[in-house]
């Protein structure tokens, strides 16, 4: 196939690329600069003044949007919420318009979404059938983000939303920042401890988007998390135990508000999420237990 992929430089892009090149697909590369064509994969560039990506694409099979600035870096003051929603709009914006001017339109468009649009809770347990968007910047960043990918359904292609939960990596992602006081031996509990977190091992994020690209009877949301979320305090113990670190200094709430602001939402707060379309559709997580995963991620570290 041949796949276009906005944000293909990112944590999760490069991966997606690399097992998507193994598996002998054709990568195109939307990138905001210039760089050279190798094998398989091809960069043109976009969302820059004079730019007309669509006239260098010509055909492609499906397109994925991994596009927008993340929310984990910098703390989430005015122009840095506006930067992260905006990003997004743009981002999609521009991707719609390049799928309606092709003369051949791809079979599938994949976008990056979010679980930050279920409300926090300690007793929900949120699949793709909750209707119920939380009410604070992610819930509507994720919200307005899913209503602007769906329009491409106007255009007679398979939307697919994947709501990405807290991705793990060995280097990237969440992982590291939450690992490094337990190599300082100040680990311990954040919070309350009894916050879910839905994890999945970027592995899977990857293997899901390739399943899903695949299976023509996947489309709206697409929870992609584990099937076995954890609290908080199971998160940092497990940590501990695969370090073997102490998981013995809490960390409190108004700590981390004081040390992200708003931000300390990702951590202080949570959602009990499962994914029931991918489960039903028959995906095997590789990583199906936090366990499992985080030996993994840990063992050469």
């Amino acid at each position: 196939m041949r796949i276009v992929i906005a944000g293909g430089s990112g944590f999760i892009g490069q991966k997606l690329t690399d097992t998507l090149v193994q598996e002998g697909h054709e990568i195109v590369i939307l990138s905001r600069k210039k760089k050279n064509s190798s094998g398989q994969i091809s960069y043109i560039q976009w969302l820059e003044k004079g730019t007309a990506p669509e006239k260098e694409i010509k055909l492609a099979d499906a397109f994925i949007n991994l596009a927008g600035v993340s929310i984990n870096a910098g703390r989430w003051n005015s122009a840095h919420r506006k930067q992260i929603y905006h990003s997004r709009m743009k981002a999609t914006d521009e991707i719609i318009r390049i799928i309606s001017a092709l003369p051949k339109k791809p079979s599938v468009y994949i976008n990056a979404s979010a679980i930050g649009i279920y409300p926090p809770s300690l007793t929900s347990v949120y699949t793709e059938d909750t209707f119920e968007p939380a009410n604070d910047f992610l819930g509507k960043t994720v919200y307005d983000w899913e209503a602007k990918a769906k329009q491409v359904e106007s255009l007679e292609i398979r939307a697919v939303l994947m709501r990405f939960g807290v991705v793990l990596g060995k280097k990237e992602g969440a992982l590291p920042l939450m690992v490094l006081p337990y190599r300082l031996f100040a680990g311990g509990t954040v919070g309350s401890g009894e916050q879910w977190v839905s994890w999945v091992h970027v592995a899977d994020v990857v293997r899901s988007i390739a399943f899903v690209i695949k299976n023509d009877r996947i489309f709206g949301p697409v929870n992609v998390t584990a099937p076995s979320p954890v609290k908080m305090k199971e998160f940092g113990r497990t940590i501990g135990s695969i370090l073997h670190r102490p998981h013995w200094l809490p960390v409190p709430s108004i700590a981390m508000k004081l040390l992200l602001g708003q931000k300390s939402k990702l951590v202080l707060e949570g959602q009990h999420v499962i994914p029931k379309v991918l489960l039903e559709e028959g995906f095997n997580f590789n990583f199906s237990s936090l366990d499992s995963a985080l030996v993994d991620l840990l063992k050469i570290q």
